[in-house]
């Protein structure tokens, strides 16, 4: 009888844990889904014009952007890190090419098109077409952006701001369907 009464407690232990892995899998996949939609929206809103998306709903009080020259901390200084993009350009052309997550990091494969008619982090305007792609890596803590750390080709921003003269190689990457 103590036998049985042990299988059957084993049995009903082991299937609640089960199911308790089964919801807390399920609730990650429905934050991160969450997490895409809205870091999508944010940057799609932002790069329209509309910087009053840069918050506290959407960042959290100590973001941190990643750059070459030192982490910025906060949402006034990712605010105006991200306004050089919108003083600097116009004729923006914005499109995230993939964005992928697992827990609490994204990824963003993205590409920025635009025309450099004004200052852009002391690079006077050349008039010069831009067209870059990079990725993001993206921490996000409690449904908000936590960090942010952008990779791209500075060498092939630079040569189409400052040189641009005759053909320039340009990543036009095409996703696979």
């Amino acid at each position: 009888m103590k036998k049985v009464l042990l299988i059957t407690f084993l049995i009903f232990a082991t299937s609640c844990n089960n199911q308790s892995k089964e919801n807390k899998e399920s609730d990650s996949a429905i934050q991160l889904e969450r997490d895409l939609e809205m870091y999508q929206n944010v940057w799609n809103s932002f790069l329209a014009g509309d910087t009053s998306v840069v918050n506290d709903k959407n960042f959290t009080e100590d973001i941190i952007i990643v750059t070459s020259e030192g982490d910025l901390v906060g949402i006034e200084a990712c605010l105006e890190y991200y306004t050089n993009y919108l003083t600097g350009f116009s004729e923006i052309e914005w499109t995230i090419v993939d964005a992928f997550g697992q827990g609490n990091k994204l990824i963003k494969h993205w590409n920025f098109k635009g025309k450099h008619t004004g200052n852009f982090f002391g690079i006077p305007a050349t008039g010069n077409s831009l067209n870059l792609s990079g990725t993001t890596i993206v921490t996000m803590r409690d449904g908000r952006i936590a960090k942010e750390h952008d990779f791209f080709d500075m060498k092939s921003m630079l040569d189409q701001l400052l040189n641009a003269k005759g053909d320039l190689t340009v990543d036009e990457y095409q996703p696979i369907n």
